[in-house]
């Protein structure tokens, strides 16, 4: 099989956001095939850059691409939200930098077996960890009614949830369904015409809260977000890329609870609730890819990157 073309978003922003020192420790808890890890390993000389992934696809490919650089970068299989137990298993007390890209790879959605994308006919995967037990069939096939609809209706924001719903417990009464495809023409049958008539793909957003659900995004996004800043030093700095508002909520909202985060009452003269500030915005709204990038990468076009320094 080819390989994916694959163009890192927001490459030149998250770089000189992120500081970096020569001799520095930076995490890119989302691998890929690691366009950004590549740029930061080539400012390192004395640095350490501890690069994650739970897809040991993109760790095998991604070591070929760093190899000039495997001197100064570990590999490990694991997910993001995972990182602060990753670094203390290194024996890593705090780094310098982190980067998380929470999108999915060119190749998870290129290559049609994953499972991804609405565009090609594959069995319903969608496993971002091929060892993971979870898979869309199963939840596609065997949630039920209240769970589907609220996957839809939240993880997709798609408001034919319902309808969409009962056409998949339809089908499936009679046999289940098994590939992309098939829930695609399930879905557009499910939709009214003026729905079809729309710019976007029909089933997009039902594949979003599908993959969201099966790979459990936005709960490893929180728990990322709860514990990975505390092992940044004074000074390092964490940049985010998310692809959707529900993913982009949960960031702005932990960097503003770590800023803002005192419970006092505001007339209080001083705080007492013992809150102590972590983290500070760089940047007080998202940056967002240039009219350029997009032009050169459509995949980048709902990019946001939330940039907060630690205090």
């Amino acid at each position: 099989m080819a390989e994916s073309r694959h163009v890192s978003v927001l490459l030149d922003e998250c770089i000189s956001n992120l500081n970096i020192d020569p001799d520095g420790i930076y995490v890119d808890g989302t691998l890929g095939l690691g366009g950004h890890s590549a740029e930061i390993a080539k400012r390192l000389s004395g640095g350490r850059l501890i690069c994650i992934d739970r897809d040991q696809t993109a760790i095998e490919r991604a070591g070929k691409r760093l190899a000039p650089y495997a001197d100064r970068i570990t590999f490990v299989h694991g997910n993001f939200s995972e990182t602060a137990s990753v670094l203390d298993s290194l024996g890593i007390e705090a780094v310098d930098g982190m980067l998380f890209d929470l999108g999915v790879s060119s190749p998870q959605l290129d290559e049609s077996e994953r499972g991804f994308s609405y565009q090609h006919d594959a069995p319903l995967d969608m496993r971002m960890d091929k060892s993971a037990a979870l898979t869309a069939w199963t939840v596609v096939n065997e949630w039920d009614e209240n769970r589907l609809n609220r996957i839809l209706w939240d993880y997709g924001e798609e408001r034919y949830a319902r309808r969409i719903t009962a056409a998949i417990l339809e089908r499936r009464a009679q046999k289940p369904i098994e590939t992309t495809l098939e829930l695609v023409e399930l879905i557009r049958g499910a939709m009214p015409a003026s729905a079809l008539r729309e710019k976007q793909h029909p089933a997009k957003r039902s594949f979003q809260a599908i993959r969201i659900a099966v790979n459990d995004e936005l709960g490893e996004v929180s728990t990322m977000m709860d514990t990975a800043p505390d092992k940044l030093r004074v000074g390092g700095r964490l940049c985010v890329i998310s692809f959707h508002s529900l993913e982009d909520r949960i960031v702005k909202n932990g960097i503003a609870w770590r800023e803002k985060g005192c419970t006092c009452p505001r007339e209080a003269p001083i705080c007492t609730c013992g809150f102590v500030q972590t983290l500070r915005s760089v940047t007080r709204k998202p940056i967002l890819p240039s009219p350029e990038e997009t032009e050169r990468n459509p995949r980048a076009r709902s990019a946001k990157l939330r940039v907060a320094e630690r205090v």
